[in-house]
């Protein structure tokens, strides 16, 4: 397998998405990236819980959880924002998801409402709220978002337009003969920038940092660097070819206005982005 044939003007990839199969059983570097992200979140959940004192036992449930809202929700994300007339008409579809077809912006709402549910089961009992698991989580999801984009670059999915900048690539799985933008690779490079930048005030400024500010900055990072990616990315369905703004940045724009919102927020409220102290029982961070 040549993965990087190299030419001057281009990267010829030509990557099998599947790595290997056992009868029935295909493993794919998609599914494999997929799941890399949920267990680099559930070890960062653990020193995120360690550090501020609460149980280790709530991080199974999470995990259960944003799996569900993930799946179910990306998957739905896809079928009302991008193809409802098709799912519509063909519904069990819409259970094929091996078959492709996750949209991010539905995995999010999905995870808010997911997490919603979350905190109003335990939030009360361990003093924590919704912002606070949000902002946590915020701070996972960037790495596992980067995770997804290298599973769509093996996939050879989701790329640009055509281009003549020295690292445009060849996706030669898909036919392509002509060099494209790969926009995976800049919407990995652009979540993991998001996440290094909000690990740091994490683990170097939650003394100083107000609650909410973390996921403001999440939804500017990623939500903004997906709009203006955008702009060299091919339409993903059909009704987008001549649209000013495609379907991937209308959907962005809400989210974006809600980090601009809670950064504000996080300055005027100014509640402790760290769990406060309860009696003797110093939490670390706080």
């Amino acid at each position: 397998m040549n993965i990087f044939a190299m030419l001057p003007y281009a990267i010829h990839w030509n990557v099998d998405p599947e790595i290997f199969s056992i009868g029935p059983i295909h493993v794919r570097y998609y599914g494999l990236l997929f799941m890399s992200g949920f267990i680099l979140g559930y070890w960062m959940f653990t020193k995120f819980f360690k550090r501020e004192g609460l149980p280790l036992q709530l991080l199974d449930t999470l995990l259960y959880l944003l799996l569900g809202c993930t799946l179910v929700g990306s998957r739905l994300g896809h079928v009302l924002f991008y193809q409802p007339e098709y799912y519509l008409a063909n519904p069990i579809e819409i259970f094929k998801v091996w078959e492709g077809g996750l949209a991010s912006h539905g995995g999010t709402i999905a995870i808010m409402i997911g997490m919603w549910w979350f905190v109003k089961k335990y939030g009360r009992k361990y003093d924590f709220d919704y912002l606070w698991i949000l902002d946590r989580l915020a701070v996972a999801v960037c790495f596992a978002a980067m995770f997804i984009r290298l599973g769509n670059l093996m996939n050879s999915e989701i790329y640009g337009n055509p281009t003549n900048l020295p690292w445009g690539f060849i996706f030669e799985t898909r036919g392509e003969i002509f060099p494209k933008h790969p926009t995976q690779l800049y919407e990995a490079l652009c979540y993991l920038g998001t996440g290094i930048i909000m690990s740091y005030l994490y683990w170097f400024r939650l003394d100083k940092i107000k609650r909410g500010l973390l996921l403001g900055i999440f939804f500017i990072g990623i939500f903004g660097s997906r709009f203006l990616i955008e702009y060299v990315k091919e339409p993903q369905v059909a009704f987008e070819e001549g649209m000013a703004l495609n379907m991937g940045q209308l959907l962005s724009i809400p989210f974006i206005i809600m980090g601009i919102c809670l950064i504000v927020r996080s300055f005027i409220i100014k509640t402790p982005a760290a769990l406060e102290q309860k009696g003797n029982n110093k939490r670390p961070g706080c």
